[in-house]
This record gives structure tokens, C-alpha cells and sequence, in this order.
């Protein structure tokens, strides 16, 4: 057993605090949140329904390995998507989004973590708590089927995935023209000024 698998999921969330610079409890407390796209910095209220969402998001990326760079992010994405959100409707907005860019730029990772996910339980339906906190990496993986080897897509995996697709792809536009329409705000005020 490695010494990852051993530790509580509270343990090696602690851990993947400080690995990623999050800070001592992941900064769940904070009332804004930064988040680097690409060059830019966007702001966004740390609402509770985020928080809520996301102590489950960081025990998925302990159980999975899914980095927290660009692309560990579009494939944990998608892995939450496959395995269902239940009622964290942040989660289904940010995740589809994430997959929805992702699709764009590594549609392959995507899709098998999609794959992953509609065969590996996610915690989503679960309560978050000491007892869920408590128990071991490596029992958790086992619990959630992640242990087990992935199969190869049914045609039923393949229109799932195709249908998420479409609404990723729709969730990650919305999402670049909130994000872009300041700028292009700003870039057309400043033509303006120039003329």
C-alpha cells in the first residue's frame, strides 16, 4: 500500500492544500475567489453553494489524480459530469463548463475521463462530514470502483457523452462571453475614444 493510500481523505486533502498552495483548509473561508484564465485574473464571489460543491471537487481530485493545472481541470470536469452532480448546480455550471473547453482543446483526455467517471462513483451523493473525512484514500477508491480497470465505451457511453458534449460546448460558450465581454467592452470603448 503506498503511504498516499494509507492517509484519511482529511489527511491528504491537507496535503493537497499545500501541494497546490490553497492555503491551510483550502481557503473555503474566503469571500473572493481568483482564478488565472490563461493570462487573465477573474474575481468571483466564494458563494456557499461553491464551497458546498467544491469540498467535494478537492476529495475528487485526491481519489483521482486529476492535476489542478488546465488540463487536470477540463478532465476532472468531465469526470464529475459522467458521475452526476445530483443538486450542486454549481458544480453541473462549472463542470460543464470545464469539460465544454476542454472538448476544444483535448477532446480525447476528455473523453476518457468522461468514460472513468460513468464507472467510478463520485461523492456527490454522499454527506460530507468526519465519517467520509475519516476513512482511508485506498478504502474510498476500492468503495467507488476506481481500483477496477475501465471499460471500453458501450454505445450508450458514446450518446451520454455526445449529449453532455453539446451542453459543455453550450455552457463553455456562455461561459467565454462572460468572461471575454469586458474586454470587449473595454476594447470598444477605447476605439471609441480614439477616433
Amino acid at each position: 500500500m503506498s503511504q498516499e493510500a494509507a492517509l484519511t481523505l482529511r489527511q491528504a486533502r491537507e496535503r493537497y492544500f499545500e501541494e497546490n498552495g490553497f492555503g491551510q483548509g483550502g481557503n473555503y473561508d474566503e469571500r473572493w475567489v481568483r482564478v488565472d484564465v490563461g493570462p487573465l485574473p477573474v474575481w468571483f464571489p466564494n458563494s456557499a453553494e461553491r464551497v458546498r460543491a467544491l469540498r467535494f471537487h478537492d476529495l475528487h481530485h485526491v481519489l483521482t489524480g486529476y492535476r489542478t493545472d488546465f488540463p487536470g481541470e477540463c478532465e476532472i470536469s468531465a469526470w464529475e459530469v459522467a458521475g452526476g452532480c445530483t443538486n450542486h448546480w454549481v458544480a453541473w455550471a462549472l463542470n460543464l463548463g470545464g469539460m465544454g473547453v476542454g472538448l476544444c482543446f483535448m477532446p480525447r483526455r476528455v473523453a476518457r475521463a468522461f468514460q472513468r467517471g460513468r464507472y467510478t462513483g463520485n461523492l456527490y451523493r454522499t454527506e460530507y462530514g468526519d465519517a467520509l473525512l475519516g476513512k482511508t484514500v485506498e478504502e474510498m477508491k476500492r468503495e467507488r470502483g476506481m481500483d477496477a480497470p475501465v471499460p471500453a465505451p458501450t454505445r450508450k457511453d458514446r450518446l451520454a457523452f455526445a449529449g453532455w458534449s453539446c451542453a459543455a460546448l453550450l455552457m463553455g460558450a456562455l461561459g467565454a462571453a462572460v468572461t471575454l465581454s469586458p474586454l470587449v467592452l473595454g476594447a470598444w470603448l477605447l476605439a471609441g475614444l480614439l477616433r
